[in-house]
């Protein structure tokens, strides 16, 4: 029934029948020769309300109130704000994308706000931008984002760094949300890219406004939302290694003004890189499908209700390809060697109903979402990574187990859109529950005393049952104090409770029901609460600049430790939160005629009670502790600027120094002390230089060609606390030519042009996975 009460609330709310302001605006688009533009949208910021300009380029709407902030975007034009004072005559011009930067809007601290206005470091991506980049998985924004590294190790679970804060269990460092909504945890996150309308990326701390497991920043994809014109796309892609990618998408009113829906599609699939020697074949072929459904309905200008669903679908026949030792990997690339072979089922649903409220004084909204993720192997998976019948994992017990399931609830206040008062303010609770029940058994075969068991043909199985819950409290403000000066001030409350119960048996292979319990059915819980502050002083020197100062606290929540099949490492033990004292300088920048760009930041922070992961073979199980302390600094920039029509410059940047100042690991018996190791999935420097020209080739065709190249570079980094696994410095160079016929594109690409070999993702004991080799393929897209 609490999912329920919001609508009641506002229902409330709605019954009263307070006064709102509202005014007529009606106006004009045209281009820099004063002509009409037909179907500009216009958009009213902080709102659902928007109107398309007709062939005369006029449009009209009622207005919520007598100021408003309204974007203007177009197809050929850049994104453009502009502010409205009842009574202004409203005859407004976009320049073409050609010449000018996009105004780009974010909704980066859960309203909507210019991106060059915000005393955050952001990283927005358009869609146009994502399209550029064929950025197809969120592991690609690697080296994209300034200080970002994102890899996974073949299950498409990925492991994202920012600034030297990075995941070590399930619980990620790194938040994502999409469409508003937390992911939660790697079980149930998302990771391909689907009709895209925009990408955000947070670096540092944001548990502000975000809470748990936002330490290290966060991830914001916002997907495309129908408007008041029919739109779509179409988009196949094939290269080699068996690459085929197939999307499409529309977006469409059924009653104009009042209810709208959309869909989008992606089935793609691969033959994979690697090759198993054991039986000469290949090893990692795969295919997914991923679905994104929408129904949105406008009752009145106060209100909107929406529902959105999305599913993934993943067939992974080869999930971890990973080879024991990087000196192997190398010498003989994309090849492993193992005799137990499994297909890992995937499928993930997420859910979300939202209910937004507006009137003059405030604005209220309530998010309920339901994820849901069922993973399981279909036969054993080999956890020796050898041809020999030493250890496999078993874990298809049907689906009361390895299920995770999770409820989230935001309700949100916020001040109006249009308000003349110098304070704005947001305000929230948010509540989750998750339930976690695993069952997972290691096998031992016929080879068992290869790999030190005293005898074969056994299993060991462990059950576990999670549950965890969770309750926030969280308000932020800016105060305007005058035109050039602002100060931002925000507290979240966060409180958690995790329970977890644990059982462990012994099973001979020759037996139908394991024969005893060598860990007795044991349950443990934990508390934990954390306060995360944040406050920012802002000076705006000029109409195009900012600078900002700002503290903020990390918090990521800490858990109890799963059992294991090995007696030695005793379940359930507590670890604490983490947490993080952060310090920024940003300085955002753009010229006059808005076709340069730059922004700046320098961080420090300092890490406490750090969460120290090892991984407890062959159970694949993380055991943590707190464990070390470390400090991490760097710098940033990102620049993007259209020096001469049509040609288009980008250069991200980001130096990243994160070093332990305390780490003491336990391991057979003895402490190691790990002073002054690097931070693990840390480049100490990652750099992406993007040029992009297009070029008019048959005028009265509107024939356009379009060149672009992409370099990537990332510094060294290390996969283990040790600082004995390494990858040393290494280039990646991405080129891409086309040509454009009105709504038609087709062009080839090449990824890793070098061929260039370095290692995508390493686990501390030794086994290694690959990136992609070269790849190159066609895409053609169509869209309306």
């Amino acid at each position: 029934m609490k999912r329920f009460s919001l609508l009641l609330l506002s229902a409330f709310f709605y019954s009263t029948g307070i006064a709102q302001t509202s005014s007529d605006i009606s106006g004009t688009i045209k281009d820099r020769q004063g002509r009409p533009v037909r179907g500009a949208t216009i958009h009213i910021i902080e709102s659902r309300l928007f109107a398309i300009s007709d062939s005369a380029g006029h449009f009209s709407f009622v207005a919520p109130a007598d100021r408003l902030q309204l974007e203007l975007s177009a197809t050929g034009f850049a994104n453009k704000v502009v502010t409205w004072h009842k009574g202004d005559p409203v005859v407004w011009q976009l320049e073409e994308s050609r010449t000018q930067l996009d105004e780009v809007v974010v909704t980066a601290e859960k309203r909507e706000t210019q991106l060059q206005k915000l005393p955050v470091s952001v990283t927005a991506l358009t869609g146009k931008q994502v399209n550029d980049l064929q950025l197809w998985n969120a592991k690609d924004l690697t080296a994209v984002v300034p200080n970002f590294f994102s890899a996974d190790p073949g299950d498409k679970r990925n492991v994202i760094s920012i600034r030297g804060i990075t995941s070590s269990s399930y619980d990620p460092a790194v938040a994502t949300y999409i469409d508003g909504v937390n992911q939660f945890g790697l079980d149930t996150y998302i990771a391909q890219l689907l009709d895209i309308e925009r990408i955000e990326v947070l670096r540092g701390p944001q548990g502000t406004l975000y809470g748990r497991n936002a330490m290290g920043g966060v991830v914001n994809i916002v997907t495309r939302k129908p408007t008041g014109k029919p739109s779509g796309f179409a988009e196949v892609s094939i290269g080699n290694y068996g690459q085929q990618r197939y999307s499409a998408g529309f977006r469409t009113p059924l009653i104009p003004g009042k209810l709208f829906i959309g869909a989008a599609a992606l089935y793609e699939k691969s033959n994979g890189y690697y090759t198993n020697d054991f039986d000469q074949s290949r090893y990692d072929r795969q295919h997914a499908f991923s679905g994104s459904y929408s129904l949105d309905y406008y009752p009145g200008a106060d209100w909107a209700i929406s529902l959105n669903v999305k599913q993934q679908q993943n067939r992974n026949n080869g999930p971890f390809p990973l080879v024991m030792g990087k000196e192997d990997a190398f010498a003989s690339p994309y090849h492993l060697n193992q005799n137990a072979k499994t297909e890992l089922i995937d499928n993930t649903m997420n859910a979300v109903a939202s209910i937004r409220y507006s009137r003059n004084k405030f604005q209220l909204l309530s998010q309920t979402a339901y994820q849901n993720n069922y993973k399981y192997y279909d036969d054993p998976i080999d956890a020796d990574f050898s041809p020999i019948d030493g250890i496999t994992i078993i874990n298809n017990y049907g689906r009361d187990w390895n299920r995770v399931q999770v409820w989230t609830e935001e309700l949100r206040l916020s001040s109006p859109a249009g308000n003349k008062n110098p304070l704005q303010w947001t305000a929230g609770v948010y509540l989750f529950i998750q339930d976690n029940p695993v069952k997972q058994a290691t096998h031992f075969g016929n080879d068992a005393e290869l790999v030190g068991a005293d005898h074969p043909n056994f299993s060991l199985i462990n059950t576990s049952i999670g549950k965890n819950r969770g309750l926030a409290g969280y308000g932020q403000a800016t105060y305007t104090v005058s035109p050039k000066w602002s100060i931002t001030g925000g507290l979240r409350y966060d409180l958690e409770k995790r329970e977890l119960s644990v059982l462990g048996e012994y099973q001979d292979d020759s037996e139908s029901q394991p024969q005893f319990a060598y860990r007795p059915d044991t349950a443990a819980s934990r508390n934990f609460s954390s306060f995360s502050p944040k406050l920012s002083i802002n000076y705006q020197p000029a109409a195009q600049q900012l600078l900002f100062l700002s503290y903020s606290k990390g918090f990521r929540t800490g858990g109890l430790t799963p059992l294991a099949s090995d007696p030695s490492q005793p379940p359930l033990f507590g670890f604490d939160p983490e947490h993080s004292h952060n310090w920024e300088l940003g300085w955002k920048w753009r010229n006059k005629r808005n076709n340069w760009q730059l922004n700046m930041a320098a961080f420090y922070s300092i890490v406490n009670d750090v969460q120290v992961p090892t991984l407890i073979l062959p159970d694949a199980v993380t055991i943590t502790r707190n464990t070390g302390k470390m400090t991490s600094k760097g710098l940033e920039a990102e620049l993007i600027a259209k020096p001469l029509r049509d040609l288009e410059v980008s250069w991200a940047a980001g130096i990243t120094d994160a070093a332990y100042d305390e780490l003491k690991i336990a391991a057979n018996g003895n402490e190691t002390d790990l002073k002054g190791s690097r931070q693990i999935f840390t480049p100490d420097l990652t750099s992406l230089i993007t040029v992009q020209y297009r070029s008019i080739l048959i005028p009265s065709l509107k024939l356009e060609g379009i060149a672009r190249a992409e370099w990537k570079y990332l510094g060294m980094q290390y996969f283990d606390l040790a600082n004995t696994l390494e990858q040393t410095p290494y280039h990646v160079l991405n080129i891409r030519a086309g040509i454009m016929l009105k709504q038609i594109t087709v062009s080839g690409w090449v990824k890793n042009l070098t061929d260039t070999r370095y290692i995508g993702y390493a686990y501390d004991f030794g086994a290694v996975n690959l990136a992609a080799p070269r790849r190159y393929g066609l895409t053609l897209q169509y869209r309306w």
